[in-house]
């Protein structure tokens, strides 16, 4: 009796050493640069100072619980991550063109799709890289959140210099360590939410270059106009979340007037942006990550194509879709449903494969179902 007495204390003895150890190897990874900083100093205090943050947090407009069934939350991720899935990865490479954006003449104003959320603009002759991730892992853990075969055309050696860099929020999909490193060198200035700029500063950026907004500021960049909007979503790299600010963009130009949603649940600030700033000549829609269970804070197609009529929008093209999986639903299944939502409807959607610019001077453009037979 002794001995088994013996053997089981043993046994727990060694199990609290494995918990020990796997705790201590947590916090030392956390350590690591990619998980970015947290604000302080006078970056707290400005933050302190934005009517959309209170008691430690910031807050949406409207409220948003971040899970909408009774489901617990280590079991909605358990599912997730485990559970019975439809189709969430193509079963062959995406479809991708490689087009020379170094070649590409500034003077033309278009779009070029690289994927998920990421998006190389060029609008009154001002280069502009939105939420650019170029990594094939979109997660702080290897293997966990891979990019589709074929989605990966691009890399930061692909890039022009690029006259402002726009970050929606600091998720790991949206701000990639990796690539935010690269790119420092061709990067003339950033644009994003409040308190992403301590990530920057970790990161050696000049914080001068570094410019952090509220919902509704307004940057000049003559002779283009960014207005930093609102966003229904949450923020953070770690365990203690909304600390940042989440945003989108409303791009204008003497001609024209873009607008890039960045992560967003449905939600009013959509009709007040299109009363504020628009009509819209083209817009890009968070409609690819979508699941009952966190229906506040990512749209589904159907409300995509609302959200693109309240921006009153000439048109349409997909966001947060085509590249990785966060959801379980089939990978394909928000290219179907937004072609569905969108007839009859007054906007035109664009559908490009990943690197086909979009042109934003009028002429003619076909895009095809690309999606189908993968």
């Amino acid at each position: 009796m002794r001995g088994l007495t013996r053997f089981l204390l043993r046994g727990v003895v060694a199990l609290a050493g494995i918990a020990a150890l796997s705790v201590m190897g947590v916090l030392i990874y956390l350590q690591h640069p990619l998980f970015g900083a947290l604000p302080n100093g006078a970056r707290q205090a400005r933050i302190e100072n934005s009517p959309n943050y209170a008691d430690g947090t910031f807050r949406n407009q409207i409220d948003t619980p971040m899970k909408t069934t009774d489901q617990p939350e280590w079991s909605m991720w358990a599912e997730t991550i485990l559970g019975k899935k439809g189709q969430p990865r193509p079963v062959a490479a995406v479809p991708a063109v490689k087009t020379d954006l170094k070649a590409l003449d500034p003077a033309q104003d278009l779009v070029v799709w690289l994927g998920h959320s990421s998006y190389f603009v060029q609008l009154g002759g001002r280069r502009i890289l939105i939420d650019p991730v170029f990594s094939t892992n979109a997660s702080p853990v290897p293997m966990t959140n891979r990019a589709f075969d074929g989605s990966s055309r691009y890399q930061a050696e692909d890039m022009p210099d690029i006259d402002v860099l726009l970050i929606s929020h600091d998720h790991y999909d949206h701000l990639d360590y990796p690539s935010i490193r690269a790119l420092q060198p061709k990067v003339k200035q950033v644009i994003t939410g409040l308190g992403v700029g301590g990530h920057f500063e970790r990161w050696g950026y000049d914080i001068a270059l570094v410019h952090e907004a509220d919902w509704y500021d307004t940057l000049h960049l003559a002779p283009l106009t960014v207005h930093v909007v609102p966003a229904r979503h949450f923020s953070g790299r770690t365990f203690k979340r909304d600390q940042s600010l989440w945003v989108g963009f409303a791009l204008v130009s003497p001609k024209r007037r873009l607008f890039f949603s960045g992560d967003s649940g449905y939600a009013p600030h959509f009709a007040e942006v299109g009363r504020r700033l628009g009509p819209f000549d083209w817009v890009s829609l968070d409609m690819g990550q979508y699941d009952p269970r966190w229906a506040n804070v990512h749209m589904n197609p159907e409300q995509a194509a609302q959200a693109a009529e309240d921006l009153k929008a000439e048109a349409l093209t997909p966001g947060h879709a085509g590249r990785f999986s966060l959801s379980p639903h089939d990978w394909d299944d928000p290219f179907k449903r937004i072609t569905t939502a969108s007839k009859g409807r007054r906007y035109a959607l664009w559908t490009p494969e990943i690197g086909r610019p979009i042109h934003l001077d009028g002429r003619k453009q076909d895009f095809s179902a690309w999606w189908e037979s993968r």
